[in-house]
């Protein structure tokens, strides 16, 4: 799943490909937010962990990840 993550003060957002699931997404945001835990952590398709301050988040967005057009065909 895609996950877009707007970070308060910084120009660009975080987009990243995740394994887990918009249920494991949502209550990790919503346990960030809520102030039981300092951080929100997501892990990527390939294992890297994204580590994000709660107090920093301005908004997190959740999307099925887009399918890759390959080939020279047309549509």
């Amino acid at each position: 799943m895609e996950v877009k993550i707007g970070v308060q003060h910084a120009p660009r957002e975080i987009i990243l490909e995740s394994g887990q699931t918009a249920e494991e997404v949502e209550s990790a945001v919503s346990e960030a937010l809520s102030g039981t835990s300092q951080l929100l952590t997501l892990v990527d398709d390939h294992g890297r962990k994204v580590l994000v301050p709660s107090d920093r988040l301005a908004y997190v967005e959740l999307g099925e990840p887009t399918a890759r057009k390959v080939g020279f065909g047309t549509l």
